[in-house]
């Protein structure tokens, strides 16, 4: 049964315009039963339409509550979406590739889409997603393993990953399961981070000689010393079908969420590719921050879904989070606040 009313019209050009206003678009769509149209898809981009990033979440969230959609097509630059019921849970398989070979969408990003959709249906969901798990500039498994899915404990969201064959970039086809557990969010208060009671690290090799994982222990432990700490590190080598290596660091807070992140490259020294993610984890953690603010990016969604007051410190506001907040409020009445300039430290304040 069609859902009754007409569409909510969003700008796919607002703002940042890009891939976080089509996926919070969507996703609030599904949980709030309310039709939306996007105009101008990823309007504010170079790359303009729909991808397959944006399609393999249509497709997900259009199966979890029998959405009837159209526009649904690759460079698509309008969608309309018409959810029929609540969202339900799923146990699917996504593969986020096309048949004309131009790679694979980002698995952490479809899944981290899809979990505020999910979540709180009342029963458990599995998803396996099939594409690139580690990238330049995008979220990598180990962050969002880590990083990303602690941030939504605080809102008692729980999700537990598997990696469980790595892909390196977006020819990399690679595969990570997930258990969603059903939950009911609950808002949480974190005006500012805590002291740091463990700082942490994940070096992820694929097909690369053991010395690399040692070489970049060696030199995140020097890094950690000169900043006065101690730091656990990992080694995973991971099966693949190319070399690969990243590495993530992380703090462990009481409360409070970030973490920085590099790929390695050809040409580039593995220490080197450790100092970018240790300097970015150190920027985190000397502005005393909640979030770092892509972590911020990645629960807004569920921090407006929680029952009760939200309250939070970001790192850095970014055009994304600000248009993100712009989405919510088109399909939500409620009272988010946001202190702060772009580019610049702020305060987050939900209530429902």
């Amino acid at each position: 049964m069609r859902t009754v009313g007409s569409p909510i019209l969003i700008d796919g050009a607002h703002g940042e315009g890009g891939s976080a206003l089509f996926r919070t678009a969507l996703a609030l769509a599904a949980i709030t039963q309310q039709p939306v149209r996007i105009d101008s898809v990823r309007g504010g981009t170079k790359l303009q339409g729909l991808t397959l990033e944006d399609l393999t979440v249509t497709k997900a969230i259009g199966q979890s509550c029998s959405a009837e959609i159209s526009g649904a097509q690759l460079g698509s630059t309008t969608l309309s979406f018409w959810p029929s019921h609540r969202p339900k849970g799923l146990k699917v398989d996504l593969d986020a590739s096309d048949s004309d070979g131009r790679g694979f969408a980002n698995a952490q990003v479809i899944l981290n889409a899809l979990i505020p959709v999910l979540a709180g249906t009342g029963v458990y969901s599995s998803l396996t997603v099939f594409g690139e798990t580690f990238g330049l500039g995008a979220l990598g498994y180990d962050s969002f393993a880590n990083v990303t899915l602690k941030a939504y404990r605080a809102l008692g969201i729980y999700a537990f990953p598997e990696l469980r064959h790595a892909g390196w970039g977006r020819f990399g086809k690679g595969e990570v399961f997930l258990d969603l557990e059903p939950s009911r969010a609950s808002g949480f208060s974190a005006p500012e981070r805590s002291e740091l009671k463990l700082l942490r690290a994940i070096i992820t090799t694929s097909d690369l000689s053991s010395h690399v994982g040692t070489r970049a222990i060696s030199h995140l432990q020097r890094l950690a010393s000169h900043a006065g700490s101690e730091i656990d590190v990992t080694v995973n080598q991971v099966s693949a079908d190319d070399p690969g290596a990243f590495v993530t660091v992380w703090g462990e807070y009481s409360s409070g969420v970030g973490g920085g992140a590099a790929m390695g490259q050809k040409g580039i020294r593995i220490e080197s590719v450790a100092q970018q993610a240790f300097q970015q984890w150190m920027d985190y953690h000397q502005s005393k921050s909640t979030l770092d603010p892509y972590v911020a990016d990645q629960i807004l969604v569920g921090c407006a879904l929680a029952e009760g007051e939200t309250e939070f410190s970001v790192m850095k506001l970014t055009d994304r989070f600000l248009t993100m907040v712009w989405v919510i409020k088109q399909f939500l009445p409620i009272h988010l606040t946001v202190k702060g300039v772009v580019g610049g430290p702020g305060i987050v304040k939900i209530r429902r």
